[in-house]
């Protein structure tokens, strides 16, 4: 099985360990292992594609996208996107990093469920989202060569049943303000784990709101 690419290599600087030991200590193993994978598809990808981005940065995006589902972190009426951009931003001013920079790392963590949008934006952006969409859905599973995913794997383990667990991971850090999942992809989450569930209407909500015509 072969090492990790150069192009895969997370940064070793003293941000990156900073934000490894954060969210090591915040996430449980399987948002850990695979947020790490986010990162390594993404930076792949970005190599790929000849973009220009700084490793630090997408770490920071990759990291800490999925913050916002682990218990204490997600607030009761944001989408947990928002909740991981917040506290991805508080954490990068507090190291130090410009305000633009945090807000481009806000931006892509706040679009990583957005499909469509973020690979028209800054590269940090683009490759959160190019990551998450090979580790989750496995969009993009053929760009990757075998044995460059067999070496992220090894260095960040999937579990045996990680499909039906990162759904559960999901329900479990969204269940509690279902009204966040209102046009967007989530919605499918709580709809997969409770059948009674009534997702909120887009044309409904034309049709009630107080205009009247």
């Amino acid at each position: 099985m072969s090492d990790i690419t150069e192009a895969a290599i997370i940064p070793d600087s003293k941000l990156a360990r900073a934000i490894t030991d954060y969210i090591r200590d915040t996430e449980t193993d399987l948002l850990f292992n695979h947020s790490s994978r986010v990162y390594q598809f993404g930076a792949m990808a970005g190599v790929r594609r000849g973009l220009t981005f700084d490793r630090e940065l997408l770490y920071a995006g990759a990291m800490f996208h999925d913050i916002g589902l682990m218990p204490g972190r997600g607030s009761r009426h944001e989408r947990f996107e928002v909740d991981g951009a917040h506290a991805a931003r508080d954490f990068l001013r507090s190291h130090g990093i410009s305000e633009a920079d945090a807000y481009t790392v806000w931006t892509a963590i706040a679009l990583h469920t957005t499909p469509g949008i973020p690979q028209h934006m800054h590269p940090v952006v683009a490759l959160v989202t190019a990551g998450v969409e090979m580790d989750v859905l496995g969009l993009t599973y053929r760009e990757y060569s075998e044995a460059e995913r067999e070496a992220v794997v090894k260095a960040f383990p999937r579990t045996p049943q990680f499909k039906e667990d990162i759904i559960q991971a999901f329900y479990d850090g969204i269940r509690h303000r279902p009204d966040t999942t209102f046009g967007n992809v989530k919605a499918d989450v709580i709809a997969d784990k409770e059948p009674h569930f009534h997702r909120g209407n887009f044309c409904s909500v034309i049709r009630n709101s107080h205009w009247h015509g």
